[in-house]
């Protein structure tokens, strides 16, 4: 990524006449006694952006089983047995659940339906007994649930149901006798009798009987639903008042198969998230196994999904797959039916949400219980796609088709997986040429990265594509990560003609089967709490404002010496030699030299993998391992010279030389051959986050001998392969802690004063409304927490504080809390 040059900073002294003198009625940090001084000129007679109703919103896909096992009530895991080894290779049918007598999974002509097509059939005098999520199967004392399951008899019986735990009875027993003849669904309702987090339904047959889509939902769900959301997870959602709901996905949009569920396509598992396997009889939708390791029952489908948002007051904002493949697959699908299948499938979701009863789709809707329609206007076409050509001639087709259509309805592209970058930038000129409307980002990088990057958006064009920011996040859940966010959110907000739309992602991690971190809410069966960024999120989302009010800060003084830091090998997921490793100080001055024809005790092994000296070259042997660094020198070099032979032996990347190492999450390294071996970049790692500065496509050859330099010149980087320039970049960018932005609220008229300070020191502040009339009192919501600290089942150490501020004037001084999120709301008269 290339740097802005260094902004000039400069101390600003509080003028002691024209302050008001004032108490701040928040808590301040015993330990933060420094003090940094700031001004704050508001311009009320300016006319800033306006910021829509949806600036903000939420983006939903099933990871870190944020579906079933979360936000769908469901308590019973593998409810359809229809577990698979090609879900996950640890899964059976029987996954979740243990047999007492005979029981066998079969996959025959007796199936209940042929896209739900296992079943159980259980022998006369035989149990089944399923585990659900976590510890268990969740029941409150006092709450219904109830129970159903299709079975089918050529006998009939009696199936005996109960709840249990160790300690025994959860729920009274129930009988349900099964007639004699074909599948039928059964059904009975249990209130339980204690609370536990362990309990395990149990189901028992008189006589052999064939089971499936055996069910347990809570009553008490989210809107009261019969196929409904779990409550307090979608509670949390309501409370941030999100403008928006992105859903499915994700990498569960554009990766695997793109074929349907049938039995031409062979009855594909891992498929492309394709919205009609979603909709209607929740016993009639077909299974799939999910990108990120498991199986999705599509129980929550896309009629779901547009009920939820509808419930919210939020915007729906679907994402349909360019059939180019992401995520690691980067395919481009080629089969001109099979994209004009997908094409008509999307026109087809816009009828389905938008269409009249007397349409196809729109009595489909009807049928489901929504005869109304759902009011779609935004619909994203492709995810993070990684050939940024093949998926643009695919998206101009899609595009084409529903603007034909539906004029109305604003098509959504995206910029690829990154911040920056050759695919980056190939996909916004690609957008740019052909005015589409709005452009999807994606990026996760460190709290450092955000600091520095507040005025991102402050030169992208105003009359060319806006922006999505469809997932972001700092790559932490501690109080720092939501600072860095929050600051960086200001310049969202003063950008709000440019970024209309803006979601942190993940949503939902249930903390026992997590594949992503960070996420804005964890839960399990029982409990569920809101991470620091999250309350970041919902004190940004609930206090918009509709229009910003123009409005300048002084900067934190910044003195930036050069980068300094010893230096590192490392290897990914792939096997490497190195060999004639060469420090020079700038002056000439030989500061490390090692061609491995001794041994290696200079170096310092601080990753995984195995590290080995063999033919006087030092070789990492383990293609499993991630992040094998060995490390040398001191940490206070700088201006030298790096010089180096790679070579890769086997594996699927390339090798990692590291520069400016300071520990073990503090660093440079120039990853080359990463992502799969598509890619070279150099990533910065601030406290374990990382961030890439600066990227090629490109890949490495296994066997051949590359020489490496890496220039080291003050805060500027330049770096050599085989002797000629690859790259390079000045880290000059200051991380500027304290932000902020100034919005009004046109309901009440209120002028809120954001600001951020990422700091360790209290922020002294002049602020000066420029002329505003206002009243004297200000209502004070502040955030302020340990830069470390972190919330959890058991503790909440980030949560709001309200408070009144009585000192307000035209001109007046706040002291903002150190490592601190204020927002002050001001009445104009």
């Amino acid at each position: 990524m290339s740097r802005s040059t260094t902004r000039t900073r400069w101390r600003l002294g509080l003028a002691t006449t024209a302050l008001l003198a004032a108490t701040v009625l928040v808590p301040v940090p015993a330990h933060a006694e420094a003090v940094t001084d700031y001004a704050v000129t508001v311009d009320p007679a300016a006319r800033g952006a306006e910021i829509d109703d949806t600036m903000y919103g939420v983006f939903f896909e099933d990871i870190n089983r944020a579906a079933d096992g979360g936000l769908y009530a469901e308590l019973v895991q593998n409810r359809s047995f229809e577990y698979s080894a090609a879900d996950n290779k640890a899964y059976t049918p029987l996954t979740s659940w243990t047999v007492d007598g005979t029981a066998q999974v079969l996959d025959d002509a007796g199936r209940l339906n042929d896209r739900n097509r296992a079943y159980l059939s259980l022998g006369a005098g035989s149990s089944v007994t399923n585990a659900g999520y976590n510890t268990g199967v969740r029941v409150e004392q006092g709450e219904r649930y109830d129970f159903s399951v299709w079975a089918r008899a050529a006998s009939g019986g009696v199936l005996t149901v109960s709840l249990e735990d160790a300690g025994g009875v959860l729920a009274t027993a129930r009988a349900v006798t099964v007639r004699k003849g074909g599948w039928a669904r059964y059904r009975a309702t249990f209130t339980a009798t204690r609370s536990s987090s362990e309990g395990r339904l149990t189901v028992a047959s008189s006589a052999a009987t064939a089971l499936d889509m055996v069910s347990l939902f809570p009553r008490n769900t989210y809107r009261h639903e019969p196929n409904g959301l779990r409550k307090d997870l979608a509670e949390k959602i309501a409370a941030l008042h999100p403008g928006f709901v992105r859903f499915p996905g994700g990498c569960l949009v554009n990766t695997g198969s793109m074929q349907d569920y049938g039995e031409a396509s062979g009855w594909q598992r891992a498929r492309s998230y394709q919205w009609k396997d979603t909709v209607g009889p929740v016993e009639e939708r077909a299974v799939n196994s999910n990108f990120w390791g498991y199986n999705q029952s599509y129980g929550l489908g896309y009629y779901e999904y547009f009920r939820f948002a509808e419930d919210i007051g939020a915007m729906p904002l679907p994402v349909v797959p360019a059939l180019v493949t992401g995520c690691g697959q980067n395919r481009a699908v080629v089969d001109d039916a099979l994209l004009k299948r997908h094409i008509q499938d999307t026109l087809d979701l816009v009828e389905f949400a938008n269409g009249p009863v007397t349409s196809p789709w729109g009595r489909k809707r009807a049928q489901m219980g929504h005869p109304a329609p759902f009011r779609l206007t935004h619909l994203e076409v492709g995810n993070e796609e990684n050939l940024p050509a093949e998926f643009f001639a695919r998206f101009q087709q899609f595009r084409a088709a529903i603007e034909a259509r539906y004029p109305d309805v604003t098509v959504v592209s995206n910029s690829g997986p990154d911040d920056s970058g050759q695919t980056f930038d190939t996909a916004w000129q690609l957008n740019r040429d052909a005015g589409v409307a709005m452009v999807d980002e994606h990026y996760y990088n460190s709290p450092q990265w955000f600091l520095q990057n507040n005025d991102r958006y402050d030169s992208y064009d105003r009359g060319g594509p806006k922006v999505f920011l469809g997932e972001y996040a700092s790559q932490g859940n501690a109080f720092k990560n939501g600072l860095a966010e929050a600051a960086y959110m200001t310049g969202l907000e003063r950008n709000a003609d440019v970024v209309k739309l803006a979601s942190y992602a993940p949503l939902f991690a249930n903390e026992d089967y997590v594949q992503w971190r960070p996420d804005l809410v964890w839960f399990n069966n029982h409990a569920s709490w809101n991470s620091a960024n999250y309350e970041v999120q919902k004190l940004f989302m609930t206090n918009v404002g509709d229009r910003v009010v123009p409005s300048t800060a002084t900067g934190t003084p910044s003195l930036q010496g050069p980068l300094t830091g010893a230096v590192g090998l490392s290897t990914w997921a792939t096997s490497a030699a190195y060999d004639d490793v060469r420090v020079t100080a700038a002056n000439g001055d030989t500061l490390l030299s090692d061609d491995f024809s001794g041994d290696a005790s200079r170096w310092t092994h601080t990753g995984g993998g195995s590290w080995s000296l063999q033919d006087g070259q030092y070789v990492q042997t383990d293609t499993a391992a991630e992040n094998t660094m060995v490390v040398t020198g001191d940490t206070t070099w700088h201006d030298y010279d790096l010089r180096v032979k790679a070579t890769k032996k086997s594996g699927k990347e390339g090798f990692l030389v590291a520069f400016g190492v300071k520990d073990t999450g503090n660093y440079y390294w120039w990853n080359l051959g990463g992502w799969n071996n598509t890619q070279s970049a150099v990533e910065q790692a601030v406290d374990g986050g990382k961030s890439t500065l600066i990227s090629k496509a490109g890949s490495v050859e296994t066997g051949r001998a590359y020489d490496i330099d890496v220039k080291v010149r003050g805060r500027q980087v330049t770096l050599y392969l085989d002797g000629q320039e690859w790259g390079r970049f000045t880290d000059d960018k200051p991380a500027e802690p304290f932000r902020q932005v100034v919005t009004e609220d046109d309901r009440t008229g209120d002028m809120i004063v954001k600001v951020v300070n990422a700091q360790s020191a209290q922020a002294r502040t002049a602020i000066d409304l420029g002329g505003a009339r206002v009243a004297s009192r200000a209502r004070v919501t502040t955030l302020a927490a340990a830069p470390d600290a972190v919330n959890t089942e058991t503790g909440t150490a980030v949560a709001p504080a309200t408070s009144t501020f009585t000192g307000v004037a035209n001109r007046f001084t706040y002291t903002f809390p150190a490592n601190s999120v204020t927002f002050l709301r001001i009445r104009q008269r």
